[in-house]
């Protein structure tokens, strides 16, 4: 028998490459304070128009109080709602929890396969998934064949998600752009831009089925903060040297993106910075799913010892050996 198998990777060995320490309570109130701040500006905004209209008629400004009421929850409550109810992959773990990861990472693929598997019954003609692959996956998830649900799932997400989530990217960028080329308000560019990011990102999670960990959640919404920021800015204030270093540190990584920056602060023109600015956040997304679910996969694969069956194993043997042994008689 040939021993050129590939020795598995134990668990010691993931936490030295992978594992890094992160305060997930903290992170969890960091991501409640930020998506707080953007609710906040974001009806600062709706605010500041509603007043606008006010001033022109008092009828108009209440008509527009409603509208922008109704906006902030279908555009803002709703779609952080649906964000932060997706199921994450536990991959940032230690030997203590590694088993119960694993255990967890395994429901949340299953229930991504039947996500997908419902989707592409339900709705036909959408083009998201690859139907050859979700007959393949419907019944690995039948069958209960993780090792299968694996696979296709990869293969999904290398090939027809990839190409869907850009096509959303791309669409969500030239909005973005449209918006700020029409809108002649920093408010109402704000706004919109503050929309279609978030817009973008449940967009990308209800694509992949899950949604990144809380510690990149917290990155990912502190880039729609500044993003929003940025395009307020952009509406009164000529860009500076503190914004094109934002915006360089925010293409980091996108060489296409990053070989067009200076071509667009250059120009200084706002929609185009705007939409450039909206694609760095859709591509962050999904380079942060990317790496979480290639983590999981490993984690899968990772020979967890020293568990604590074989511990309290361990306990019963050294019990039973001691009580073999004669006990010394007292005087």
């Amino acid at each position: 028998m040939k021993n050129n198998e590939e020795k598995k990777m134990t668990i010691y060995e993931y936490e030295e490459r992978y594992v890094r320490r992160r305060n997930v309570k903290g992170a969890r109130l960091i991501i409640g304070i930020i998506a707080g701040v953007i609710g906040v500006f974001l009806a600062w905004c709706l605010l500041s128009i509603t007043l606008q209209v006010w001033n022109i008629n008092q009828y108009a400004g209440y008509a527009a109080a409603a509208v922008s009421v109704v906006l902030f929850v279908l555009l803002f409550i709703v779609p952080l709602v649906k964000i932060l109810r997706m199921n994450y992959f536990q991959t940032n773990v230690n030997a203590k929890h590694a088993s119960a990861a694993k255990r967890h990472n395994r429901r949340v693929r299953r229930e991504i396969a039947a996500h997908m598997v419902d989707f592409g019954m339900r709705v036909e003609n959408a083009g998201w998934y690859d139907d050859a692959i979700l007959g393949e996956l419907e019944t690995y998830l039948q069958r209960g064949d993780d090792e299968g649900i694996k696979r296709a799932l990869t293969a999904l997400y290398a090939g027809k998600v990839k190409k869907t989530a850009k096509e959303y990217i791309f669409r969500c960028s030239l909005r973005s752009a449209a918006y700020s080329a029409i809108s002649q308000s920093s408010r109402t560019d704000a706004a919109l831009v503050t929309v279609v990011n978030l817009q973008l990102i449940k967009d990308i999670v209800f694509l992949y089925g899950f949604r990144p960990s809380d510690t990149q959640l917290v990155k990912i919404f502190a880039a729609v903060v500044r993003n929003s920021l940025i395009s307020y800015g952009l509406g009164s204030v000529k860009l500076g040297n503190s914004i094109v270093k934002t915006m360089g540190d925010a293409a980091k990584g996108i060489p296409i993106l990053g070989s067009a920056i200076s071509a667009l602060v250059d120009s200084s023109v706002q929609g185009l910075t705007n939409g450039t600015l909206t694609a760095v956040i859709g591509f962050q997304t999904i380079r942060y799913l990317n790496k979480e679910y290639k983590l999981q996969n490993i984690l899968d694969g990772v020979e967890v010892t020293e568990t604590e069956e074989e511990l309290q194993e361990a306990c019963k043997d050294i019990e039973s050996e001691l009580r073999k042994k004669p006990r010394a008689r007292t005087a």
